[in-house]
């Protein structure tokens, strides 16, 4: 007699448990490469990237790997070598590292027209943004760790011909490098200073270009910093083995550094980013949030990432041969963090993409976007912008189409998803399995492949060959697809039936991709099988 088994794919991936505690969470995933989790449920393969400029993209600058990239204005901002380029279209580059430029701002003959600031020695960038109550697009503060604070502000609509351009150096601690910045109440604040890496600076109140004035200060703590971001009414300092809050800013008489914990650090300052109204970090012992409480000024530590704890130390145990970038993408509530060793090739990068649902974070990885440079913001006009960049100087639109495309080749994006070894109940009784059904959500034509595995891939026992899923039914909306290109009448979720052969105790499902199709979402499976 048939036996039925469904499976909903909820859980995200989870290298943690061991096999058999996984035999009881049939939702989960061992292998979720290049899917994202929904946070309305199932997974869904994940969008490639696309050169930023599309077929007359070009590089900054030839060969030189991206170390920062910022969305500023109507187009975005790209550290690499040692110099600082703004772009619209990614087809032509503005260079603004300049120097000697009008304190009343250079009209743009003028401005291409100064002699170059070089940034010698430029690291890994970040970034800070003060709006003004009068600039068009806001000052943007740059830090690279080897020279002094960079400042760009530009003035104006319409052709980059027709705008003007501001730029300075920021003097916070003598001709001290700065390797952090971030805006915190009015202030800009920076850390990361050479030679007093436990010392955080403020700038005078609503003035980000003077920190000597009236307003302005320090305050050291006893670690080496790691990493700034506002918070609430405090600003949190991320430091090697503790974490910090200053309070009081703009009270002199009371400000105040308060320990929060004396325990925990943070390892990279390129991974924190504010989600779901709490900060996430990477910290030695995974993925951690600072959220606040009920309670006035107090807020707790909480780890969130204990599913993928094995692929967490992997990255923190060898933290000092990557370059960490990190973002969240506000539409699909994801916090995507990148580990590059930059010698390597893209098609070797991973990442880890965290998506908040209604049952905390659940995860899954990528392979395949080298990301030295990152960033997610809104433009001018209030679109949200992604763009990261690789070891090659190229500038791509991030998360966006059917492939990869690095130098501008496309690429297929390979993608697989694994269930646990399933028992369906009972370990001990072997089961025929006459066929599979497959829930999914496509969003264009897709040809994914269905493997199962017997008895934990047993190479004694004779296991089934790969299953082409070649008729997916593409629904049509009347009025959006051409005739002939759908399926008329349906559903949005088609159900993918399998005729399958094989037995076992158990048995694991495996749905791989690789190719340039559109994405689609996997929403779970139905096994009719016999005892």
């Amino acid at each position: 007699m048939s036996q039925p088994f469904a499976i909903s794919c909820r859980g995200g991936l989870n290298t943690n448990l061991n096999e058999f505690e996984m035999l009881r969470q049939p939702g989960f995933a061992t292998r979720l490469r290049n899917f994202e989790v929904d946070p309305d449920g199932g997974y869904r393969r994940i969008n490639g990237f696309t050169a930023f400029g599309g077929s007359s993209a070009a590089r900054p600058e030839t060969s030189e790997k991206i170390l920062g990239c910022f969305v500023y204005g109507d187009g975005v901002i790209v550290c690499v070598g040692t110099n600082i380029y703004f772009s619209q279209d990614g087809t032509s580059w503005l260079q603004i590292n300049r120097s000697s430029v009008s304190a009343s701002g250079d009209n743009h003959t003028a401005f291409t027209g100064r002699s170059v600031l070089t940034r010698t020695g430029q690291g890994q960038c970040s970034f800070a943004l003060f709006e003004g109550a009068t600039f068009d697009y806001g000052e943007v503060i740059i830090a690279d760790g080897a020279n002094k604070l960079y400042s760009f502000r530009m003035e104006g609509t319409g052709a980059l011909t027709a705008r003007t351009f501001f730029v300075f150096e920021i003097t916070v601690d003598g001709s001290n490098a700065v390797k952090y910045v971030t805006i915190h109440d009015h202030h800009l604040i920076a850390a990361g200073v050479e030679n007093n890496l436990n010392t955080v600076y403020y700038s005078v109140y609503n003035d980000p270009d003077n920190f000597t004035g009236s307003g302005a200060g320090s305050v050291v703590i006893s670690d080496q910093v790691q990493g700034i971001r506002g918070f609430r009414t405090d600003l949190i300092v991320f430091a090697k083995n503790s974490i910090h809050k200053l309070i009081n800013i703009n009270d002199s008489s009371n400000i105040r550094i308060d320990p929060i914990t004396e325990n925990v650090g943070c390892s990279s300052g390129y991974s924190i980013q504010e989600i779901g109204g709490d900060l996430v970090f990477l910290s030695p012992d995974g993925i951690r949030t600072i959220a606040g409480t009920e309670r006035i000024g107090d807020v707790e530590l909480s780890s969130v990432s204990r599913q993928i704890q094995k692929v967490l130390t992997d990255i923190t145990s060898s933290i000092n041969t990557f370059t960490i970038t990190s973002c969240v993408l506000r539409s699909k509530s994801q916090y995507r963090l990148f580990y590059t060793d930059a010698a390597l090739a893209s098609t070797v990068s991973k990442g880890i993409i965290g998506t908040l649902t209604q049952n905390g974070f659940e995860w899954s990885e990528t392979l395949g976007i080298q990301a030295l440079g990152l960033v997610t913001g809104f433009n001018n006009n209030g679109l949200e912008k992604a763009y990261h960049g690789d070891k090659d100087g190229y500038i791509y639109n991030h998360d966006t189409g059917n492939t990869f495309a690095p130098a501008g080749v496309s690429s297929n994006i390979e993608a697989i998803y694994q269930t646990p070894n399933l028992d369906f109940g009972d370990v001990g009784t072997r089961k025929t399995v006459k066929y599979v059904r497959i829930s999914f959500s496509p969003e264009g034509q897709t040809q994914p492949t269905l493997r199962m595995r017997f008895d934990f891939d047993d190479p004694n026992i004779i296991q089934p060959p790969d299953y082409p899923l070649s008729s997916i039914p593409l629904p049509a909306i009347f009025g959006n697809v051409a005739f002939g290109s759908a399926v008329f009448g349906a559903t949005n979720d088609p159900m993918v039936r399998q005729t399958v052969e094989g037995s076992g105790n158990n048995i694991s499902f495996r749905i791989r991709s690789d190719g340039s199709d559109a994405p689609y979402s996997i929403n779970g499976l139905y096994i009719d099988y016999m005892l």
